[in-house]
């Protein structure tokens, strides 16, 4: 990888950077990120090239996935979620965000936000979504533009616009329109508004455009829930601005929060 800020003056090394910056849904054609003392991981969107893959990194032993639980299972199964999908919902966990698609192919869905209250689920609010153009996948690849099916911690915030409240360590950045006109164009510039990093392939405690795979480049990274754009991404859950914003105002840290995400059938299993 490439620090950030660094200048190289050759037009090769500007192309192999385009190659190698790290996102979700990485850049394609003109589509490279700018060289910057940070650089900024753009989210998926519709991209029709798709990601270029660089080799694997080392994966260090256990640390980084955000992926599941390692404790305990909670006790009372959130609705929607069966026996192996309830098993990775720890007792510690008192919010929990269920992503449920129609099927595996299928690039939208509902997201309902549950708490646990009076020693039962309670479901919140429910809420539209779209997500990878080409469905879902448990062991995703770098640029195959579907999102990752699974059980993931949710650890930090950021986006363009200032903090709206949440409880979430929050990285607010100057630098995520012009990022996002210069990878999808200028109608996309305020999809980075605001931002929950799923903990797919990164490390947890770091900013959401933190570039970081603990799993390697080749399973993808830079999953967030971010604005929606009204069709399928490569590999992000979008939302609408409002109800963004109401979960960043409800989601809680000190409950452990997780979101499980995947078609119907599989979470249910």
């Amino acid at each position: 990888m490439f620090s950030g800020g660094t200048r190289l003056g050759t037009s090769l090394t500007v192309a192999l950077l385009s190659l190698t910056l790290s996102s979700c849904g990485t850049p394609t054609g003109g589509d490279a990120m700018p060289v910057e003392s940070a650089m900024v991981a753009a989210p998926a969107q519709q991209n029709d090239i798709g990601d270029f893959a660089a080799p694997a990194q080392m994966s260090p032993t256990g640390a980084g996935s955000g992926v599941d639980s390692t404790g305990p299972a909670h006790s009372v199964p959130v609705p929607g979620l069966g026996p192996e999908t309830s098993a990775k919902i720890p007792v510690e966990t008192s919010q929990v965000l269920v992503a449920s698609a129609h099927d595996a192919e299928s690039d939208s869905g509902e997201l309902s936000f549950f708490r646990f209250t009076d020693e039962k689920w309670k479901r919140l609010k429910t809420f539209d979504f779209h997500s990878g153009k080409k469905g879902w996948l448990a062991d995703r690849r770098e640029g195959d533009k579907t999102s990752p099916i699974g059980v993931f911690t949710l650890s930090d915030a950021g986006g363009y616009k200032s903090d709206p409240g949440t409880q979430l360590p929050y990285t607010q950045n100057d630098r995520l329109p012009s990022s996002a006109t210069v990878a999808y164009g200028a109608e996309y510039d305020r999809v980075f508004d605001y931002i929950i990093a799923i903990d797919y392939n990164r490390v947890p405690g770091t900013p959401p455009t933190d570039s970081t795979r603990p799993l390697g480049w080749d399973k993808g990274g830079g999953i967030w829930l971010h604005l929606d754009h009204g069709s399928g991404t490569n590999g992000c859950v979008t939302l609408k601005e409002d109800d963004l914003k109401w979960i960043l105002e409800t989601i809680d840290p000190q409950a452990h929060p997780r979101i499980a995400m995947g078609p119907e059938p599989q979470l249910r299993k």
